[in-house]
C-alpha cells in the first residue's frame, strides 16, 4: 500500500541543486568586465550594472527578434545584427508605476515577505558636452534647485542581452564604467530632462523615467519611457567580485558576488514578466 503522506523529495540524487547556468553566465559575465576593466579614472571611477527592459529588434527588418527557442535565452554577444529599443509606450509606463506603488505601500505592511520598497521623485537635466574621446560628458543637475548631481564619462565596457519569447519585451544587462570629470564649458550638443521615479529595495534601484531630449540646434523634443534596474552600490560590487571563488575568505564571503547577481537576476525577470500587453509606443 502506497504512503498517502510520502517524504518530500531530494533537490537531486545527490541531495544538492544544481548550478543554474543562466544566472551563472551573467554572473560569469559581469564578473569579467569587473575584474578586466580598463584603469581609467582610478578609484574615483564607478562600475555600473544595469538591466534595462526593452524589445531587441533585427536591424534589417525593424521587427522583434524571433528566435527557435521556447524560453528566455541569453545571447551570445555580437553574434546577431539587431538593435536594442528600451522606449515603452505611456500605458506600459503608467502599468509600472501603478504596480510599484503598490508594491511600496504593501512591502511596508506586517508580514509582508520582502523588506519594504524606498521611494523618490526627482526631476533631473542632463547636459552632453564633447570631449577628447568617443565618449560624452554628462553633466547632471537637479531641476529644482540646480544643484551639481554628477558630472561623469560613461564608457560602456559591454552589453549581455536575453531574449524572452514568452514576454512582451526583453531585456539587456550593461557593463559601464563612470569617471568623474571637471565640468565643461561651452554650449552642451544636447540636453535631457528626466522626470525619473527611483524605488529602492535593499542593494538595487529601480528607475521609471519620462526622458524628453531636446537637440542644441532645435528642433522638436523627443519623449521615451524607461525602465532600469541597477545595483545601488559599485563599493559592493567591487569588493564582492575580489572575493567570489577566494579559498581564504568564509564560504559567505566568496559567494556573496553571485548570490548579488541572483537578486539581481530574479529582480530583472519579475520587471520582464509583469511587462503586460502593448509594451509598444
Amino acid at each position: 500500500m502506497s504512503n498517502p503522506n510520502p517524504p518530500p523529495l531530494s533537490l537531486s540524487i545527490l541531495g544538492v541543486e544544481p548550478l543554474d547556468e543562466f544566472i551563472c553566465e551573467i554572473a560569469d559575465f559581469v564578473h569579467y568586465m569587473i575584474m578586466t576593466r580598463p584603469d581609467f579614472g582610478g578609484a574615483d571611477a564607478k562600475v555600473e550594472v544595469e538591466a534595462k527592459v526593452g524589445v531587441l529588434r533585427d536591424k534589417m527588418s525593424g521587427r522583434r527578434l524571433a528566435l527557435p527557442v521556447l524560453v528566455e535565452t541569453i545571447l551570445v554577444p555580437e553574434s546577431i545584427d539587431l538593435r536594442f529599443e528600451s522606449n515603452m509606450s505611456k500605458n506600459t509606463h503608467k502599468h509600472y508605476n501603478e504596480l510599484l506603488n503598490q508594491l511600496k505601500i504593501s512591502s511596508s505592511q506586517p508580514g509582508h515577505p520582502s523588506s519594504p520598497l524606498e521611494y523618490a521623485h526627482r526631476y533631473l537635466i542632463d547636459s552632453f558636452y564633447p570631449s577628447d574621446s568617443r565618449e560624452r560628458i554628462r553633466v547632471t543637475k537637479d531641476e529644482k534647485t540646480g544643484e551639481l548631481v554628477e558630472c561623469v564619462r560613461k564608457i560602456r565596457l559591454k552589453d549581455l542581452n536575453i531574449f524572452s519569447p514568452k514576454r512582451a519585451a526583453d531585456w539587456r544587462i550593461s557593463v559601464n564604467l563612470e569617471v568623474p570629470v571637471p565640468q565643461p564649458s561651452g554650449t552642451p550638443t544636447h540636453t535631457r530632462r528626466k522626470d525619473r521615479i527611483s524605488y529602492s529595495h535593499e542593494e538595487f534601484s529601480i528607475d521609471l523615467t519620462q526622458v524628453t531630449s531636446t537637440a542644441s540646434g532645435g528642433g522638436a523634443p523627443e519623449v521615451l519611457h524607461e525602465l532600469e534596474l541597477e545595483i545601488s552600490r559599485p563599493s559592493l560590487l567591487l569588493s564582492t567580485a575580489m572575493k567570489r571563488g577566494d579559498l581564504n575568505v568564509p564560504e559567505h564571503e566568496r559567494s556573496a558576488f553571485d548570490e548579488l547577481i541572483r537578486a539581481f537576476v530574479n529582480n530583472a525577470r519579475i520587471l520582464v514578466r509583469n511587462a503586460g500587453d502593448g509594451w509598444q509606443p
